[in-house]
């Protein structure tokens, strides 16, 4: 939500720089994420000043160029050489001087700088209107008419002063903080200041009216207050600057006098509003009621929407549609240039019935955003004055009919109950009664009754107000009272005590995470993180069986419109960017969850995933540049689930759906981990033209069976002892298979195992493979005897013949 600070001092009187207003806003609750600071034009005339000409002479060397001597408002006057053909003495112009930065209506920005031109020494520049960018005029320099003095900035002359907009993270329950007299209204409380609603008491309407238009409420449980106001001889047409500019400054775009004084209104008062106009009310009468279900209805952007029975909508008389209440308006009934009669609307409609309107046709507009968090139903009537009277100002309306105003049951002020002993407990500090009384009547909160409790403690019956939409029960007045009290000015005890201690889980998730982020990070791989939405176009049949894939009811794009059921697509997507980009060497990690919908569950799983692709380093004059193997994503792997403490985890040829070979790793008999290269298909289908290596680690279970691998040993006192054995198996046969039946075969001796060859050639046949193997022996006892390495040598010689039939090359 965007607040202008200019806008805001019209509704209270504040000279507080923007910086300490943000402060204050913040720590009440209205987080300020930004102050963006607002130009009428860019550059804000920095460096351009009024002046006079003093003197103006033919230019010796050119006969369409003037020398004149300007007065600026310096002790001594400046010469400027001047081509406009209306320049002469005595005349008060604008000058940049020099070092000013100019931005004309047409081409690029130019600094002003000391120059000679002709020969002639020219310290400055006298400006036509389109060369400061306040109009497109070039027909000459401009004159103005002022008693300002000579040096006066020429933004105050033309009042161009600059605006600070705050960028407000307004949390859902802040609806009353939703416009500039909302943040006034806080900022009253926090100040110690008055703030003031607009001045409506000028609003006069007919007490009775030969025509008007009808309102009938069909629904008052849905719209408990419908007011509204017939206006004539409405000149459509563009807004005022003033009215542009304040729209501009918010981020919103003028559209016409009537649609943006209702914009401004919205804005301003935090009441939406909207205008009909009156001719394409069919029959002279509003009805308020529920669409019949499946009907049709094109709304202001042009599209047809089919509607549900349960939509609240505004029609005529012939209960045809003209508006979704509280949402959009209808393409009919908009107003246009041809417009003269205008049917202004200004309501409150209950919350729940526009928030499902809202998410059930998929519109998100200024007016459902108030409307669908609660507005004031006090506010209906003034927001409609002021509108009113806007519009006489800026397009000329007549009132000509009484103010329609449904309202048959009035909305009041809720009763809460406060306790004040209850006020320090849940603040943790005592506030005065005097002070607490000042916070609730800024906030407009009133006492309306004062007892004692049993114990002698003073209990109040509050009456707060129904803009206060978040506030019904006692919790919530305490943390009004907290947030204009200040959170920063309750102090911290010496001894701070919980009345429990909470149980804190041990090892700490975050902590496995983020050690495990620091390992990858330390490789070389760079974390992303991605949206938790994708495409259900990337699912074929066989991959993800639609029936499981969690599917967004109220999705803003079909291309964001179910719940991933794989991190894969979503890293892909990251890889297409940067390779389209020419970012063709990447190394990725990602923590993320994937969502499924089984047995009439929703399943939510966390997931380590992890990418190569492209080249395994950056070329240089040094080596090589080699592209990324699988067994470098292995090796990654493996040192991740070595640091969780699965050290040595089997594997079996790979079952996932994405993937075109590869490896699954299973500690303690469960898939912990799936690696391979991504399959074609998933590649073209997000169109990533180059190999990806993926890996994806079951994060839930790793974390949950998470062992502290981190065990100090004493170093060792005795050599260790390599031996070396090459073997000779079916082709069928994996290393991982041999490397098993050496770890069984030798449980204390046998520290490591590594292959450092592999061979395959004719003289082996066509079914057979080598492998190179060296094992590493070590007992922390005593040194090695020659007997005891050989009876280990044999033992693992005959288990490899027996259970891998091998063949031992000598």
């Amino acid at each position: 939500m965007k607040i202008s600070l200019d806008w805001l001092r019209t509704l209270i009187p504040t000279d507080k720089p923007a910086e300490e207003i943000g402060q204050l806003l913040t720590g009440s609750g209205l987080e300020v994420e930004g102050i963006e600071e607002l130009e009428s034009i860019p550059g804000g005339l920095r460096g351009v000043v009024l002046g006079t000409v003093l003197t103006c002479e033919k230019h010796p060397d050119a006969d369409k160029l003037s020398l004149t001597t300007v007065d600026v408002g310096d002790a001594t006057p400046r010469q400027i050489v001047c081509g406009a053909a209306n320049v002469r003495a005595g005349l008060r112009v604008v000058v940049a001087l020099e070092g000013a930065t100019l931005y004309p209506a047409q081409g690029e920005p130019f600094k002003i700088k000391k120059s000679k031109i002709r020969g002639a020494a020219s310290e400055g520049m006298i400006c036509a209107e389109d060369e400061i960018g306040l109009g497109t005029s070039h027909a000459g320099i401009m004159e103005l008419e002022t008693e300002l003095p000579n040096g006066t900035p020429a933004a105050d002359y033309f009042g161009l002063g600059s605006d600070s907009v705050f960028e407000i993270g307004l949390t859902p329950n802040r609806a009353d903080a939703a416009s500039h007299y909302g943040v006034a209204r806080e900022l009253r409380a926090l100040l110690r200041q008055p703030c003031h609603l607009p001045d409506v008491s000028q609003f006069h309407a007919p007490s009775e009216a030969a025509h008007n238009i009808g309102v009938l409420v069909e629904d008052a449980a849905a719209a408990p207050r419908y007011a509204g106001l017939l206006l004539e001889n409405v000149q459509v047409g563009p807004s005022p600057e003033w009215l542009q500019r304040r729209l501009r400054s918010i981020g919103l775009s003028p559209i016409n006098n009537v649609v943006d004084v209702t914009n401004f209104v919205l804005h301003e008062l935090g009441q939406p509003l909207h205008a009909f106009d009156a001719n394409q009310i069919m029959g002279g009468q509003i009805r308020v009621k529920r669409a019949a279900e499946g009907e049709k209805f094109v709304t202001l952007d042009g599209a047809e929407r089919t509607l549900k029975g349960e939509d609240l909508v505004i029609a005529d008389a012939n209960g045809t549609p003209i508006a979704l209440a509280g949402v959009f308006g209808g393409k009919t009934s908009g107003v246009s240039e041809a417009t003269t009669r205008v049917f202004l609307e200004s309501a409150y409609f209950n919350p729940a019935v526009v928030r499902k309107t809202s998410q059930t046709h998929q519109l998100k507009t200024d007016a459902s955003f108030r409307f669908e968090r609660g507005t004031d139903p006090h506010m209906v009537l003034v927001a409609l004055k002021r509108a009113a009277l806007l519009l006489q100002e800026v397009a000329g309306a007549t009132i000509v009919a009484p103010v329609v105003d449904a309202y048959p049951t009035y909305i009041g002020h809720a009763t809460v109950r406060l306790r004040l002993p209850r006020v320090e407990k849940l603040v943790g500090q005592y506030i005065a009664p005097e002070r607490i009384r000042q916070i609730l009547t800024d906030l407009d909160i009133l006492i309306a009754e004062e007892s004692q409790d049993e114990a002698g403690h003073t209990e109040w019956i509050l009456s707060v107000p129904p803009h206060k939409v978040d506030v019904t029960r006692e919790a919530d007045v305490i943390e009004e009272i907290l947030r204009i009290y200040g959170y920063n000015h309750v102090a911290l005890r010496p001894h701070n005590a919980a009345s429990f201690l909470a149980k804190f889980p041990n090892p700490d998730p975050e902590i496995i995470r983020q050690n495990t982020a620091r390992l990858l990070s330390g490789q070389g791989f760079s974390e992303i993180i991605t949206n938790s939405l994708t495409n259900s176009a990337y699912f074929e049949k066989g991959e993800e069986r639609d029936e499981t894939l969690v599917h967004i009811l109220n999705y803003n794009s079909a291309e964001l419109n179910v719940m991933r059921p794989t991190v894969l697509h979503s890293g892909l997507e990251v890889i297409r960017h940067n390779v389209n980009r020419r970012q063709r060497d990447l190394k990725l990690y990602e923590f993320g969850k994937t969502y499924h919908f089984v047995g009439g569950q929703y399943q939510e799983k966390n997931k380590l995933v992890i990418y190569l692709t492209g080249n395994a380093a950056a070329e240089s004059w040094q080596q090589k540049s080699e592209k990324a193997t699988f067994h470098q994503l292995a090796s990654a792997v493996q040192q991740v689930l070595a640091s969780l403490g699965f050290s040595a985890p089997t594997s079996q040829a790979v079952q996932h759906p994405y993937l075109a070979g590869g490896l699954t790793l299973l500690a303690q008999n469960q898939p912990v981990a799936h690696l391979g290269a991504v399959s074609g298909p998933v590649l073209k289908r997000l169109d990533v033209n180059q190999p990806v290596w993926y890996a994806e680690l079951d994060w839930d279970w790793l974390t949950k069976k998470y062992k502290n691998s981190l065990v100090a040993r004493e170093l060792p006192k005795f050599p260790e002892v390599r031996r070396d054995l090459s073997l000779v198996v079916d082709k069928t046969v994996t290393f991982d298979q041999l490397q098993q039946i050496a770890r069984r075969t030798e449980k204390k001796l046998l520290q490591q195992v590594n292959v450092f060859d592999i061979y395959e050639g004719e003289n082996l046949g066509t079914d057979k493979k080598s492998y190179s193997v060296s094992f590493f022996l070590q007992d922390p006892t005593q040194t090695l005897t020659d007997q005891a390495i050989d009876g280990v040598m044999q033992r693992l010689i005959q288990q490899f013949e027996k259970q891998a039939g091998a063949l031992i090359r000598k």
